[in-house]
């Protein structure tokens, strides 16, 4: 039987067209592998269009409705962060990727440093800051970040006083909750990991990123950062990491896809952060890295809507 999917993509938020462009890509590929996929698209103001629902989720639901899965290419707040697990959960519609609990957890840096220290994995020592904060002081280089955002929006080093200033001040144009960690010296390696539909879950191939200073928005979409994958590791490396990235995938509670992202240090890795609902076009660095473990595109994307039929959704009763 031909699956029909119903692929949401947009957002109310700064990765609108980031999500646009994975949208498209997972359409192309479940097309390609004979999936009927309707597409729903969230403008930025909230109104949700295609499909023939034109305005308002209440139309959008009917299209939601006739599919058998859901697959959410919403990146960042009010997508990723469970807010479209939380409605496919209300009507008991299978969604590929993680459920409202991991969403929102992985979405929010903050929770997810403090999971990832209490299941023994290091993280850059920081702090969360409040907009509107005064006398705030730090010594030494620091990254500050948007606790809820993702594609690096918002991101900046600060080198000063001065730099602190403009990078808070940027940052809470993303949230209203700040983070800001001491800069961790390392190698930036990510990690994937997969839920198959029989409940086992395996880490793809460790994927390097090679950027010049930080790898921010730009680096990220201007095509000046370069890619190794698999990456150039030892098998003691690459254990630790391949270790760690499950421990976050279990503890966190993800499902489908997710990306978890280290530094590698001379003392091994450094979590810096999970993405539930990563990049997913051809070149993104998810398919890439399942690639090189002999996965085609076609086949994540479908092994994900497989995975989605087979995951119960979390209100159901007992």
């Amino acid at each position: 039987m031909t699956r029909r999917v119903v692929v949401i993509g947009g957002g109310e938020n700064a990765e609108h067209e980031v999500s646009l462009a994975t949208a498209a890509g997972v359409s192309g590929a479940l097309r390609s592998g004979g999936f009927e996929v309707d597409e729903l698209t969230i403008e930025r103001d909230g109104t949700w269009r295609g499909g023939g629902a034109f305005g308002s989720l209440a139309a959008a639901l009917g299209v939601i409705e006739r599919a058998d899965v859901v697959f959410p290419a919403v990146h960042g707040p009010c997508g990723e962060d469970g807010t479209l697990a939380a409605l496919c959960a209300l009507v008991h519609k299978p969604m590929v990727g993680s459920g409202l609990r991991a969403g929102a957890l992985g979405m929010d840096k903050w929770a997810t440093k403090l999971v990832a220290e209490a299941v023994g994995i290091r993280t850059a020592p920081g702090r969360v800051v409040a907009v509107g904060d005064a006398d705030i002081e730090f010594e030494g280089d620091v990254v500050v970040k948007p606790v809820s955002a993702g594609s690096s929006f918002g991101v900046a080093l600060a080198r000063d006083d001065l730099e602190l200033r403009d990078a808070l001040r940027c940052a809470a144009g993303f949230d209203d909750r700040v983070l800001v960690e001491d800069v961790v010296l390392g190698r930036e390696i990510d990690v994937a990991v997969l839920r198959e539909a029989d409940g086992r879950r395996w880490a793809s191939p460790a994927l390097e990123i090679h950027a010049d200073g930080l790898f921010d928005t730009r680096s990220k979409y201007d095509g000046s950062a370069r890619f190794s994958v698999p990456a150039d590791i030892d098998g003691a490396d690459q254990a630790a990491l391949t270790g760690a990235a499950l421990r976050m995938f279990d503890a966190l509670g993800c499902a489908g896809v997710a990306r978890i992202d280290f530094f590698l240090t001379e003392e091994g890795p450094v979590l810096n952060e999970v993405n539930t609902m990563p990049g997913m076009t051809a070149e993104s660095q998810v398919p890439r890295m399942f690639a090189a473990a002999g996965v085609s595109y076609e086949q994540l994307v479908a092994r994900l809507v497989d995975a989605a039929v087979h995951t119960p959704t979390i209100c159901r009763a007992p």
